[in-house]
């Protein structure tokens, strides 16, 4: 896989790369990207290729596939891009700054909750309205969960910076709290990603996040939802502007 710059720096809104691969005409695969493919709960970004003769392609879907980050153009009536081309790709920033804050958040509202329950996330998908994240809580104690709301946004007022970190899986299998999925981390993960806000929450994460808390504004919680046993849902919203 070529390199992953947003891992690294999820403020980058452009970058330079070559093209690698190209198949049906619109999957591209680049030597280095800061696309980020759905994953984890994630949609992938959108924006644009701009090829080195000028002509602009649609990014529709970014998703991976073989180890490959892949890139779905719109090709419609442009010439046809090829291997080894020079493009710049350029991010749909609204919708990328979006789906970072309802991630930040995610985590705390995961970290307070794990803190006071135990409980672990069995489930998330961010939304650019809204965004769901399930947990494995025993009781459904709607005035519990809905309480929430308040702590994570005492959280997010303090502005505490978000730090981004790598280690080996062989530190994640000795300290195997750091996790907070109740599935635990696919065995092919060998170099972990850490994400790590404050005294708050640390744990492995591969997607885009703020660099502060206050970033997000604030959170609503908007709807809870009994899915079963051991099975809570809940909705929220970012409900001002930072």
């Amino acid at each position: 896989m070529g390199e992953v710059l947003y891992q690294t720096d999820s403020y980058l809104k452009e970058f330079s790369a070559t093209v690698v691969s190209v198949s049906d005409s619109k999957f591209v695969v680049l030597d280095k990207t800061a696309f980020y493919p759905t994953s984890g709960g994630q949609q992938h970004d959108t924006g644009t290729l701009v090829g080195d003769d000028g002509t602009t392609y649609p990014v529709v879907f970014v998703g991976k596939f073989s180890g490959n980050i892949s890139h779905e153009i719109d090709p419609a009536g442009k010439p046809e891009i090829m291997a080894g081309q020079k493009v710049t790709g350029m991010i749909d920033w609204n919708r990328r700054y979006t789906f970072m804050k309802y991630h930040t958040a995610t985590h705390i509202l995961a970290a307070l909750i794990n803190k006071e329950t135990g409980a672990l996330i069995t489930g998330n998908q961010l939304g650019l309205d809204k965004t769901r994240i399930d947990f494995s809580v025993g009781q459904f104690d709607r005035d519990l969960l809905t309480s929430y709301e308040q702590k994570v946004n005492e959280v997010i007022k303090e502005n505490i910076p978000i730090e981004v970190s790598f280690i080996t899986r062989a530190e994640i299998d000795a300290n195997p709290s750091l996790v907070k999925l109740a599935k635990g981390l696919p065995e092919e993960i060998k170099e972990v990603r850490m994400v790590k806000i404050g005294d708050i929450d640390v744990q492995p994460d591969g997607g885009t996040h703020v660099a502060r808390t206050g970033e997000i504004g604030s959170i609503k919680i908007v709807d809870l939802q009994n899915k079963g046993k051991d099975r809570r849902r809940i909705y929220f919203e970012l409900t001002s502007e930072s």
